[in-house]
């Protein structure tokens, strides 16, 4: 049976300068229904208010990606980074042997929304890295982060890849996961597939050999699509 993940159960924490909604377990927020989909560990869906942040912190063996909604961060870390990350874009940061960072609202008024992305990579101990990229829309699938950086990606350090799924109202396409596994985490839009809609923030695994047809709504669909690995 495929997981299913609504938006409106996900967990949440607000601390007035920040609104967060955890796909998966994080921070206060503990389920154990819930603790992550393959090497997939996080997806919080993270609102922060104007001139506010997360200040400096660390982090290690992780893979971490950023992928801005609405807004731009602004980011520093202790690599000597200093970018804009504005909507659109997607960020991969590898925390390897330990990296500090900060990211803030790059505006003093208006609002931040991105998705903050944790994959466990497939070797610790690592070198930290940082890349950054607008990588434009080629068809229905786009590549953002792969092991390999291949048609502009950017490289992670995991057999997984993470590809941005745009479909025009009323189109079609077929995610398949052969041995290994699949999450499809909903952007904007609705989509139906077999019996269940899909709505904004909500979440679809599937396990291997399965294969779903999306079909977008008449607003058009928007979606993150991770192919995982099937042995975790």
């Amino acid at each position: 049976m495929d997981y299913l993940r609504k938006a409106d159960e996900r967990g949440r924490a607000n601390f007035g300068w920040l609104d967060s909604r955890h796909s998966f377990s994080f921070g206060s927020y503990f389920d154990p229904r819930h603790m992550g989909f393959s090497v997939l560990r996080v997806i919080n869906d993270d609102q922060v208010r104007g001139g506010m942040g997360f200040g400096a912190h660390g982090h290690r063996d992780m893979e971490i990606v950023s992928y801005v909604l609405e807004g731009a961060i602004e980011h520093r870390d202790s690599l000597g980074n200093r970018f804009l990350l504005p909507a659109g874009e997607v960020q991969r940061m590898s925390a390897g042997t330990g990296i500090q960072h900060s990211e803030f609202n790059a505006s003093q008024t208006d609002s931040l929304r991105f998705l903050q992305i944790w994959i466990e990579p497939a070797v610790t101990g690592i070198e930290p890295g940082y890349e950054q990229a607008n990588i434009p829309q080629q068809g229905a699938l786009t590549p953002l982060v792969t092991p390999d950086g291949r048609h502009g990606s950017l490289r992670i350090h995991q057999d997984a890849s993470l590809y941005r799924l745009r479909l025009a109202a009323g189109e079609a396409a077929a995610l398949g996961t052969g041995e290994r596994q699949g999450y499809l985490h909903v952007i904007d839009g609705h989509a139906s597939t077999d019996a269940v809609t899909l709505a904004p923030g909500d979440g679809l695994g599937m396990k291997a050999q399965r294969e779903r047809e999306i079909t977008a709504g008449p607003g058009g669909f928007e979606a993150l699509w991770f192919d995982l690995p099937g042995d975790h």
